[in-house]
């Protein structure tokens, strides 16, 4: 299977209060990630732009399961 599919999975999986704190999580290092590349560019920018999107999927979950609760 590809990574997005396990990650979709793995995530559904979590709690809402799991969920809130792996988005905490992932958007201190995507700041960090950001930050290290203004200073210094990055070996891989792309994954600056996953991280983004894996935030965003964990915010979609996490909605998801707040209107439904």
């Amino acid at each position: 299977m590809s990574k997005k599919v396990d990650f979709q999975k793995s995530i559904q999986a979590l709690s809402v209060e799991d969920l809130q704190a792996r988005i905490t999580e992932d958007e201190i290092r995507l700041r960090k990630l950001e930050f290290a590349h203004a200073i210094t560019p990055l070996e891989n920018p792309m994954s600056i732009r996953n991280m983004r999107r894996e935030v965003a999927r964990l915010k979609t979950q996490l909605r998801k399961k707040q209107l439904e609760a």
